[in-house]
């Protein structure tokens, strides 16, 4: 989950990076932009499903929905938080744009090995603190939860139906759709940005979010998956590792495939 490419970036961000002159960016402070803004969606990510899953909890029960909306706020909160870096806080956004041919991520970030593993690592590893602030917020609900699987569930996701090939077609469409409208979305005359994106993923999960609990962000799943496994949990059962390819492989494929399809070249032809 998250947003997007320099012809991608949202009103408020465009408005505060033509007021200033536009340098290049440093890698360190990518790193910074995207760890920071990929933590405060996780926080509040995996703050939504606890929220929802875990005893005695406040909000226990609320459902689907409110899962949904907790997602899409949390998403147009890391983007505002990224917003220098275009707030991709998703590999899977990060790399459709590298398909798509851009030649800059934003104004002053140049499309390059060095600056992609940048963005793909600041943003796993953002994922991995959100995820144990998120435990920390909920410990003693944690101490108290013994569904095993609703305690990974609150970190990872998972399918309802296992079987690794459809499970990946799903994560693999619900990405196309997220990367080919943060792709998209620029071209159009009003850009919403962070906004119109926490409606997006919300339509994504209630559409298609039920076979999977719709990933389509590999740190989304990796960051929190390993924050499950060294965490001190009790009581927590295992971290699913053999399922954790499918959230990774699945929405890599669709945001490549987003890419090459609504690449630049592509929007210039459909563009407005």
């Amino acid at each position: 989950m998250g947003l997007g490419p320099a012809s991608c970036l949202t009103t408020s961000a465009s408005s505060m990076q033509t007021t200033r002159k536009v340098t290049t960016m440093s890698v360190g402070a990518i790193f910074v932009s995207e760890f920071v803004g990929t933590m405060f969606l996780i926080v509040l990510g995996v703050g939504v499903v606890a929220t929802n899953l875990l005893t005695k909890s406040k909000g226990q029960g609320t459902g689907w929905l409110m899962i949904n909306f907790g997602w899409g706020l949390a998403v147009m909160i890391g983007v505002y938080a990224a917003w220098q870096t275009g707030g991709h806080l998703n590999p899977a956004v990060t790399l459709g744009v590298v398909a798509s041919g851009a030649s800059e991520f934003v104004p002053g970030v140049e499309v390059n090995f060095v600056n992609t593993v940048t963005y793909c690592v600041a943003q796993t590893l953002g994922a991995i603190v959100g995820a144990v602030l998120a435990w920390l917020a909920y410990k003693q609900h944690y101490d108290e939860h013994e569904n095993q699987a609703e305690i990974l569930g609150t970190f990872a996701t998972g399918p309802q139906i296992r079987n690794p090939l459809w499970n990946t077609v799903t994560e693999t469409i619900g990405t196309f759709v997220l990367v080919a409208w943060v792709l998209y979305q620029g071209n159009t005359t009003t850009a919403l940005g962070p906004l119109a994106v926490a409606f997006v993923i919300v339509s994504i999960g209630a559409s298609l979010g039920g076979p999977t609990g719709y990933a389509i962000n590999p740190a989304r799943d990796l960051g929190p998956r390993i924050a499950h496994a060294i965490l001190p949990i009790k009581g927590k059962g295992g971290s699913d590792w053999g399922y954790s390819w499918v959230p990774i492989v699945g929405p890599i494929i669709g945001g490549v495939l987003a890419g090459v399809v609504f690449g630049t070249d592509m929007l210039s032809v459909v563009g407005p």
